[in-house]
């Protein structure tokens, strides 16, 4: 609102009388008003609006969501059932943020698409597992085994290395995150690999003899991370570029209204359904709007094949 300072009216000028001048305000009042509830509608109930696009799992999004509300701040979650569309409403506008990716994602994603979409903060890292129906432990894997494991470039890269930790493969010396089964150097027991959509690799358990699966979509079948028969470790250093996080366009990352909702993410009502809904997976690290750039310009040099 505009403060305005009242002075004398310059020599000469007639005074309005009293009823006047009260007829004067209450006209201004009203003109005031109108043009207030007019912006409002225009534009107001859109001001602090923030979509967020989400996969997977979300009712730690629906709590801040509610929490948002407390604030006057209006968080919509917009669910996707495939990881290439988040993205792209991201970048089409259609959405403000999004939540559902980890880094070695949004660099393949960035450089495929020509986009520009930045890490704003991180929400948690979680660990990718090999799973079985056939078998109880890696050892009873038979020789000539079937893998499942994700298609797209980020998560097919993770899967392969998972499977390189396990002993199950070696990859070639310098093989960065992007692994391809072009990469593996030893394949002992003559593993053979069935890349498909990440979100179909639980379906297929059935009929291959395990299956490299990402935690939120194993959870989302019903598959237990305890059951795994290997998985990653959340804390190790190699895992950091697979830490999930929100993120928006570059040229909006100082939005305020981002800044509400980054901070209602790590407040406790979200952080204990964020856990809650994990099973005590989900491993949240605190890194900086800076140190996640760096970490992805990092995995950006990878993806082009610098070292």
């Amino acid at each position: 609102m505009h403060h305005t300072t009242t002075t004398a009216p310059p020599p000469g000028t007639r005074r309005p009388t009293a009823p006047r001048r009260r007829a004067l305000l209450a006209g201004a009042v009203a003109t005031a008003l109108a043009l207030l509830v007019a912006g409002c509608g225009a534009a107001g109930s859109q001001a602090h609006r923030v979509r967020v696009g989400v996969s997977g799992d979300s009712t730690e999004w629906d709590v801040l969501a509610k929490e948002a509300k407390k604030k006057g701040l209006d968080v919509e979650v917009v669910p996707f059932d495939d990881y290439s569309l988040p993205n792209k409403a991201l970048a089409a506008g259609d959405i403000e943020l999004n939540a559902f990716q980890h880094l070695v994602f949004l660099a393949q994603s960035n450089a495929e698409n020509g986009t520009d979409i930045v890490p704003l903060a991180p929400t948690t890292v979680v660990p990718m597992g090999l799973y079985a129906k056939k078998v109880g432990t890696l050892a009873d894997l038979p020789d000539g085994a079937r893998i499942a494991h994700p298609n797209d470039p980020a998560n097919e890269g993770r899967a392969l290395r998972l499977l390189a930790r396990a002993k199950l493969i070696t990859l070639k010396p310098g093989t960065g995150l992007f692994a391809t089964a072009d990469d593996i150097a030893a394949n002992p027991r003559h593993l053979r690999f069935t890349p498909v959509n990440a979100q179909q690799t639980p379906r297929l358990l059935a009929d291959v003899d395990a299956a490299v699966i990402n935690d939120g979509v194993a959870s989302l079948s019903g598959i237990r991370a305890d059951t795994a028969l290997f998985k990653d470790d959340p804390h190790s250093p190699d895992i950091r570029p697979y830490l999930n996080v929100i993120a928006a366009r570059a040229a909006d990352k100082d939005n305020p209204d981002y800044a509400e909702v980054l901070k209602l993410y790590a407040s406790k009502p979200v952080q204990d359904e964020a856990r809650r809904t994990s099973n005590g997976t989900a491993v949240h690290l605190d890194l900086s709007a800076a140190q996640l750039a760096a970490e992805l310009s990092r995995v950006g040099r990878q993806l082009k094949g610098a070292s």
